[in-house]
């Protein structure tokens, strides 16, 4: 008798899956989505960006109320042809924005541009985790 393996499905994962898929074609109004990773260590938080073929001068990074706001602009390629078969690298402006739990030293803050990919460093600041005793 043959062996049936079952997976068990996901609704909810593929529908997310189906989402990223469109939004990587036709992003909304923002022009395209930068995949973003958003980490913690023990004194940082630290967002890392695919950003490939864009400088220095094309990225704006903002930090305040708790909010760490990268926003920037990637050109048309100004490439002239007749018609296009495939455009997968979206253009224009971007802007994603992340709630940081606890607050950061503002000043230390520092960013990295190298190999198309942004590091962000947002360093916690002192004091802003404690812990209370119960009485």
């Amino acid at each position: 008798m043959p062996v049936v393996a079952f997976a068990r499905w996901d609704p909810i994962r593929d529908l997310l899956a189906i989402q990223q898929r469109l939004d990587r074609f036709a992003p909304g109004p923002a022009g395209w989505v930068p995949p973003i990773d958003l980490h913690e260590t023990a004194d940082a938080y630290v967002l890392t960006a695919e950003l490939p073929g864009l400088s220095q001068d094309d990225v704006q990074i903002h930090v305040s109320d708790g909010q760490l706001r990268l926003s920037g602009v990637r050109p048309e390629s100004g490439v002239s042809c007749e018609q296009y078969h495939r455009v997968e690298r979206g253009h224009g402006s971007f802007s994603r924005a992340f709630e940081l739990p606890h607050p950061v030293d503002t000043d230390g803050i520092t960013a990295d541009l190298r190999d198309g990919v942004l590091t962000v460093t947002c360093p916690k600041a002192e004091g802003s985790a404690r812990r209370i005793r119960v009485s």
